[in-house]
Order: C-alpha cells, then sequence, then structure tokens
C-alpha cells in the first residue's frame, strides 16, 4: 500500500443496477434480484476486485407508483436482506456486507441483534445502513394510516442509533470465559443491563449475544438533508452521498466533516462515499452509445412515475412539455426533492425530459474508458470530492465484470486502490478503528 489517499468502493446491489431499463439489456440477467447463484456469483466478483462492500439497499413496501409504471420495475422482487447476505458470507472471505435497516419501522432490539448476528457469522464484515425510511405506503404495512413526520423520524433515528450501539456493548469482550472446570460459561460482572428509557424507546437489554467482532458493525448512512447530514456526522462512519457534480461533492464533503469535526470525532473517522453508475467501454464514443442505448429501454410510464416519487407529488398531470411547476413541501424525502428541482432548474429541463434523466439514472455517472474513469474518481478522491463511491452498475452481470477487469486494475496501477485486503473485517478495509465497549473500557 502506498503512502498516497486510497479510494473505497462499495457496490449498490439491491435492486442490482439503479438504472430502469438495466433488466432489459441484452444479454443481461433479468432474475439477478432474486437469484441467489446469480448474486453470488456478483459477490464473488466483487471481493476478486477488492471491493469494500456488498451494500443491500432495502424497501419494507413496494415502490409507490401508479401500476402502469410499477409492471416495469425490477425493484418488485428481492431477497430480505439478513437472509441473503448471511447466505453470503457463507460464500465470500473478505468482502463486506451491508444492509438497510429502518429505525421507524423496527425495534432496536430486533437491529441489534440481527447485526450482531450477521457480523458473527461473517467473521466481522457486516454493516448497518441507518435510514428512517421515506416512502409513505411503508407506514401502511406497519398498522400506521399516516406516516411519522420527517423530524420526528430523525429524532427518533438518534436515539435508536444510541440504544443500538449500547446493546451491541451488552457484554465485555472477555465477557465468556467458558471455565470448564469451575463451570462458569460467563462472568455476570462483565455484562451491562442496558435499562433505556428515553423520548421513544424503552428497551431493558442485555442483548443475548456476545458482543460483535467488530465491537460495532460499520455504521453506514444516506441522506442529504439538514437532519440527515446532523445524524451522519454525530453517527455514521461511512456516508452515502447523491452529489451530481463534483463542485456539489466537495461542498458536501466539506460540511459534512465539518460538523463530525464540531461534534468531537475525526474526519478521518468518516468516510465520504458518493453513489455513481459506472459504464466502461473501449472508447468514450462507445460507452456514450451505451448509455444513450440503455436510456432509451426506459418506459415514459417508468419515468413519470420515478419523477413523482422524487419529488413526493404525482407528477402524471404536469405539461411534459412544460417546465416543472412550483412544488410543494411534503412529508416525504426533502433530499431528493430539493436535487430534482435543482436539476430541472440548472439545465432548464422540461418535464419530460426531467423524467427521462431520472427514469433511467440521474445521478452522477462516470461513462467512458477505463482511463477516463480512473481519471474522473481520481480527481474526486484527490481535491477531497470523496473518499471513494458506492456504484451502480448498467446491466449484470457485464457491466460489472467490466469494471473489476478493467477499470479496477487501472486504479491499482495508479496506487489509490488496494491490489488486496487490509484485513479480514470491513473495518479493516475502511481503516476505521474498533470501537471501544462504553461500558467496560479497557
Amino acid at each position: 500500500m502506498t503512502g498516497r489517499r486510497q479510494l473505497h468502493l462499495g457496490a449498490f446491489m439491491r435492486p442490482v443496477s439503479l438504472h430502469t431499463g438495466a433488466w432489459r439489456w441484452p444479454g443481461a440477467w433479468k432474475d439477478a434480484n432474486f437469484s441467489f447463484p446469480k448474486l453470488a456469483k456478483l459477490a464473488q466478483k466483487l471481493e476478486e476486485g477488492k471491493f469494500d462492500a456488498f451494500f443491500m439497499a432495502d424497501h419494507l413496501a413496494v415502490l409507490n407508483m401508479p401500476i402502469e409504471a410499477l409492471r416495469r420495475s425490477q425493484t418488485t422482487t428481492s431477497f430480505e436482506p439478513f437472509t441473503l447476505l448471511s447466505a453470503l458470507a457463507a460464500v465470500t472471505e473478505r468482502i463486506g456486507l451491508v444492509a438497510t435497516a429502518s429505525t421507524t419501522f423496527d425495534e432496536p432490539f430486533h437491529i441489534a441483534r440481527r447485526f450482531a448476528s450477521l457480523d458473527h457469522i461473517s467473521g466481522g464484515r457486516a454493516g448497518w445502513n441507518i435510514v428512517t425510511t421515506s416512502n409513505p405506503d411503508a407506514a401502511l404495512n406497519f398498522g400506521r394510516e399516516e406516516h411519522v413526520a420527517h423530524a420526528e423520524r430523525y429524532d427518533r433515528a438518534r436515539e435508536f442509533h444510541d440504544v443500538v450501539t449500547g446493546l451491541w456493548d451488552s457484554f465485555a469482550d472477555d465477557a465468556f470465559v467458558q471455565d470448564v472446570e469451575s463451570g462458569i460459561f460467563f462472568d455476570p460482572e462483565k455484562m451491562h443491563v442496558l435499562d433505556h428509557k428515553g423520548g421513544h424507546l424503552s428497551v431493558r437489554g442485555p442483548l443475548n449475544i456476545a458482543r460483535p467482532v467488530q465491537g460495532w458493525p460499520v455504521i453506514v448512512q444516506a441522506g442529504a438533508s439538514g437532519p440527515g447530514r446532523q445524524l451522519a456526522a454525530e453517527t455514521a462512519e461511512v456516508v452515502f452521498a447523491a452529489p451530481r457534480t463534483l463542485a456539489e461533492g466537495q461542498a458536501f464533503y466539506l460540511d459534512v466533516k465539518g460538523r463530525a469535526e464540531r461534534a468531537g470525532r475525526s474526519r478521518e473517522g468518516i468516510k465520504i462515499l458518493p453513489g455513481a453508475l459506472v459504464l466502461v467501454a473501449d472508447s468514450l464514443e462507445e460507452a456514450r452509445d451505451r448509455r444513450a442505448r440503455l436510456d432509451a429501454l426506459v418506459n415514459y410510464e417508468s419515468s413519470i412515475a420515478s419523477l413523482s416519487v422524487a419529488l413526493g407529488v404525482e407528477a402524471s398531470g404536469f405539461d411534459p412539455d412544460g417546465p416543472l411547476p412550483e412544488i410543494p413541501e411534503t412529508n416525504e424525502s426533502k433530499s431528493s426533492r430539493e436535487r430534482v428541482i435543482d436539476l430541472a432548474r440548472a439545465e432548464g429541463l422540461t418535464v419530460r425530459q426531467l423524467a427521462q434523466r431520472l427514469g433511467g439514472y440521474g445521478g452522477l455517472a462516470f461513462v467512458g474508458t477505463p482511463q477516463s474513469i480512473a481519471d474522473e474518481m481520481q480527481e474526486w478522491l484527490e481535491t477531497e470530492g470523496s473518499d471513494g463511491f458506492n456504484l451502480t452498475f448498467p446491466y449484470l452481470p457485464d457491466g460489472l465484470v467490466d469494471f473489476v477487469d478493467k477499470v479496477a486494475p487501472e486504479l491499482q496501477r495508479r496506487g489509490i486502490f488496494r491490489r488486496d485486503y487490509e484485513g479480514p473485517t470491513l473495518r479493516d478495509h475502511l481503516g476505521l478503528p474498533r470501537p471501544a465497549n462504553r461500558f467496560f473500557p479497557k
């Protein structure tokens, strides 16, 4: 390993591609979202490419879009994340395994126990992506007629994090003495009962599983709103971001790292990984042609529905060839809404153009040759636009294989990406310390 800053790469694998047309690409694995043999092969290929982590986003409802659009979406079926990642742990050795779990519709004891189990099963490779869940349809699946208010979701999430990490610290690392001679399996003096009673949660504890291999599974968070950034700065170790330009990435990087420092944390203790689509070809012209052909596979019904989801309002009644009208505030994701409005205003897009952009993939994209993509990633890394990327692929398996076989070696040649893993755990990959037990400091 050189002394240069190193890229960290995650792979966004649920759905296997964020591009709506991915499953229609010639030769694509149409069933990759719900085929364990295919997902296992993809995870193993990512591990061959020395990726930090396989990331599985999760949704607690089918996407809230009209059925005419939903019927075209590959996101309607995929595995429950803990079941899948536990199975993948058995067929991989080093790659991190990160899953989304909601602080709004689950309970801290469940989350703490599941991630602790995954961390033990995988030998220390688990990561928890904290989300508050913006889809209002999820509320209907959990006995609620209305979604929880935005501010309340984040307030609960902050308390939720403290409870889960407290449960992970229920036992000292050396609590399980397993002394055959004395017949003592564990030392009660090294067990802590959390007995938490807060504004949103009441949890006694202790957790009925030994402390995770990593101390705590790695804490991951996405979100760009003010409350989301603050929660990330206080709690996250990896932040998934969604800037569309290097300038936006640099501003986000500076803001979140600054907030972390003001919260008493180290800048190096938090890694910023923007999401990015990566499409590789042998020439820039060929890459752009592939992107155009891929976007052409997106149906307008799907694209206008994607715009509705992003804005939090029904967009099908907007004039397709007119500018985006004024969009009112809603109780859904504010950062998503603001990004879409800013994109429309910055590029003067009509509703149709904006929908087509979002209907395929509307975020940051690296489209080019291995050399040009490596150039862009290196610039982001060296100008503090990011610490790496959480990549999504345009089609599977070829898009993923192209990156691992062509771009990763170019990054390695430049000395900005590992040639081998630094250790067995996800914390080792990310260069993150193992947190001390708050109740049993050594």
